[in-house]
């Protein structure tokens, strides 16, 4: 069954689709939620469509979205040859098939994979999905290892994206969320061995909480379930949670040590469409090496005239996206990704610096891990951080604010996302905008929306 949206119980809402007089070759009326009787004329039917799309906003001025809004035209128009692509289809589809191999070979080499010759791999619709794939096996290898005496739980930070929650919820797992407290925003090496037993199945690390894009400690994390077996026998792998900056770390922070260079990290996501460059839904997973992958998770299908291994949750996909991040890896490279995400961390940077001299701000960071930072409103200020974000919505920027998860749900901010098109000249228009709601929002007399009232979900696709 669909799930209900507040949309769907409008009272005022009108039960047909009202179509403009000019198009006085079609009926007036269109049903809204049931099938026209009859067939539409094509350029009618688009009209109706595009028009009430419009009210989605402008998608460049979203800064509460990871995912990529702008890619360049021929970009776009291979897209378009793929559609009808289905990437499942591997006999069908040869060439397709072979780019997806090419990309987990290329992001294999990035993470440094001790086998990045022969790498273990796939593509995904997105981080959802390849962190799925990534528990499972974690799971499956604790599973064979033995297992422990009670049911299977994955340690993680509170800041975690909810598909880690749904991961321990629909395969049964219990999700040890270590909560935040003061400053301490995400996991740290210290909390995370704390919630560790016989029966951990794995650690998740995110390189780059949505919260506040930060990254977490990995390679401190690691060092300290190295100490974890060596006084408890506990092997517990680590796996890299890199939806955001797995595509940023490498290119920005090339010191950085996160990824397979550090021996107890066993498999690393990305979301393709994210930091990734690429329009939505593409993830990827990558494993160490094929021996942290059950081979008994990987099903063998005789399917259109060959055999195909698969490990995945979905089946039919479009093609598309793969084309389209072969595409961004060939267009860029190694050079075009360092100087595009830099770019992207060289606007953050300065619009955080910038937003902090405006006066009634505090940082929480900066922009200088993930070019996404958080901010709140200063102490004695009459308006809260949701006043600021329907404020900046009515010039049609979208800045979400939201309060904090367990451990610092008393602290509400705002976030802003800085992507690839979101260029300095935006940047400069969007503090324009910001030093023009100051005036009304310091003449109230108190704050006009709390966080009760709050319209925008953490927890953005992957």
């Amino acid at each position: 069954m669909p799930l209900a949206h507040p949309s769907d119980h409008r009272p005022h809402a009108r039960g047909d689709v009202s179509v403009n007089p000019i198009f006085t070759r079609e009926p007036v009326e269109i049903p809204r939620h049931r099938m026209p009787a009859g067939e539409l004329d094509p350029d009618t039917a688009y009209q109706v469509v595009h028009d009430e799309l419009m009210l989605d906003g402008n998608a460049r001025l979203n800064l509460a979205t990871f995912v990529t809004t702008w890619m360049e035209p021929q970009a776009r128009t291979l897209m378009a040859e793929c559609f009808d692509k289905n990437m499942i289809d591997k006999d069908e589809y040869p060439r397709t098939a072979e780019l997806e191999q090419r990309c987990v070979h290329m992001l294999a080499e990035l993470w440094h994979a001790p086998e990045a010759a022969r790498p273990t791999g796939c593509s995904t619709t997105g981080s959802s999905e390849a962190c799925m794939l990534a528990g499972l096996a974690m799971k499956r290898r604790w599973q064979h290892g033995g297992g422990g005496q009670g049911r299977p739980n994955i340690v993680m930070g509170v800041d975690v994206q909810v598909c880690w929650e749904k991961f321990a919820d629909y395969w049964e797992v219990e999700a040890r969320l270590v909560p935040m407290a003061g400053d301490r925003f995400h996991l740290t090496a210290e909390e995370a061995v704390k919630y560790c037993d016989e029966n951990t199945i794995g650690v998740v690390a995110v390189l780059g909480s949505t919260f506040d894009g930060s990254y977490e400690p990995v390679a401190e994390i690691c060092a300290a379930l190295d100490r974890l077996q060596e006084d408890d026998g506990w092997d517990i792998p680590v796996h890299v949670d890199g939806a955001s900056g797995a595509m940023i770390a490498p290119f920005c922070d090339p010191d950085l040590v996160w990824d397979f260079r550090l021996d107890r990290v066993c498999s690393i996501n990305t979301s393709g469409h994210k930091y990734g460059l690429v329009y939505p839904g593409v993830g990827w997973v990558v494993w160490r090496d094929a021996a942290v992958l059950p081979e008994d998770l990987v099903f063998r299908v005789n399917y259109l005239g060959g055999d195909m291994p698969t490990f995945a949750l979905n089946f039919s996909r479009p093609g598309a996206q793969v084309a389209a991040q072969y595409y961004t890896f060939l267009r860029l490279g190694f050079a075009g990704f360092e100087r595009v995400q830099s770019y992207s961390r060289e606007v953050a940077t300065g619009l955080a610096g910038r937003i902090a001299k405006l006066g009634p701000f505090r940082l929480l960071t900066d922009g200088r891990e993930l070019p996404v930072f958080a901010f709140t409103v200063a102490d004695g200020e009459p308006f809260s951080v949701f006043d600021v974000s329907a404020a900046l919505r009515e010039r049609g920027w979208l800045v979400p604010a939201y309060t904090f998860p367990a451990g610092r749900e008393d602290l509400a901010v705002l976030r802003i996302v800085v992507r690839t098109g979101f260029t300095h000249d935006l940047a400069d228009l969007l503090i324009d905008d910001l030093t023009a709601c100051l005036p009304r929002l310091r003449e109230q007399s108190g704050p006009a929306r709390g966080n009760e009232a709050a319209s925008f979900s953490h927890g953005a696709a992957k």
